[in-house]
This record gives structure tokens, sequence and C-alpha cells, in this order.
């Protein structure tokens, strides 16, 4: 390579959202910051631990325990898609956050364990338990994320989306809760 001839790396982005609809869909939050939308699922068991849960026309997520918690194993346990739903929460939040701030991102990976408690048995019998110690009792998110930005760019990205995900914050405030029979 001659000394007149530059070196150029091709970077490839991750595929973008509409950077004009988000600006309206902010500006509408704007204008009614206490508008709220109804996200609705119906969930079937087909027997033993194995659920489908129905979102609009989607295919159906299916839900299953390990056998080693008496399910069949074909799927993963409820506890993974609530990690799964933070995790595409968080995703959704860095993507908006980014193209808000016009950083392209070339990759973003989410890496989410969760300690969960369920020592109680669901319930059947096993250990007395208080609501606060069942459940998740820590979780933690790691993010690969890279971009055309500097690394403390993407960490107020990041930041950014974390403070105002709604599924992270479903998960640290508490929310009313009502169950009832059909």
């Amino acid at each position: 390579m001659s000394q007149n001839e530059e070196q150029t790396t091709i970077k490839a982005y991750l595929r973008p959202i509409d950077r004009d609809g988000l600006i309206a869909f902010a500006q509408r939050g704007r204008e009614n910051p206490e508008r709220r939308g109804t996200n609705v699922v119906h969930t079937l068991c087909e027997g033993q631990y194995r659920t489908l849960s129905y979102v609009g026309d989607h295919d159906p997520v299916v839900v299953d325990e390990p056998l080693h918690l008496f399910g069949q194993d074909t799927a993963p346990a409820p506890g993974e898609i609530v990690l799964s739903g933070l995790g595409g929460c968080i995703a959704v939040g860095i993507t908006a956050v980014a193209t808000f701030k016009n950083v392209r991102l070339s990759r973003l990976e989410l890496h989410i364990e969760g300690d969960v408690g369920n020592t109680a048995a669901w319930g059947a019998g096993g250990a007395p338990r208080e609501p606060s110690q069942m459940g998740f009792q820590a979780i933690r998110v790691k993010v690969d994320v890279e971009g055309d930005a500097t690394r403390g760019e993407l960490e107020e990205i990041v930041r950014q989306a974390n403070y105002f995900s709604p599924v992270a914050n479903s998960m640290r405030n508490p929310i009313p809760l009502e169950f009832s029979l059909s």
C-alpha cells in the first residue's frame, strides 16, 4: 500500500429503526405523559407445566419447566422467559436511545443471569416463605455494545435505556397485581 492510500475499514451496522417515527412517538409521550397501553396475553396449559401463551397473531410463546422441576424441558422456564423479556426491553431501549442520539450500532448483545428462589415449591408444601423471599433475588445484565460512539457515550446509552426500561422498572418497583377466577 502506498503512503497516499488510506486503509478503509468496512463496518456493518444493525438494521435501524425509523428515527422520525421515534421522535413522533416521544412527542406524543410529552403531550400526554399519563397515557398507557395494555399488553394482552392468553395462556393455555397443555398439561404438566407446558403452556402456550398467545400474543396477537404471533406463534405462541411456549413455556415449560426442566425435568428436575417435573416439567418436560421442551421450552424455557417461566423465569427464563421473564429474563428474555428484560433482555428484549433493554435492547429496545438501547436501540431507541442510540437512534435518538444518531449513534449507529454495529453490535448489541445482552447476557442476563437471575438467581431465583423457589424453596416454597410454588406453595405446594415447601418451605414457608414470604413473597419477598421468593422469585428473583438478584439479576445481572452485561451488555456488549459497539457502534460509532465512544465507550463513555455507549455507557450513557445503556444507563439511560436501563433507567427508562418499562420491564426493568416493573421488576424494580412494586406494582398492583390482581388475580381472580373467571
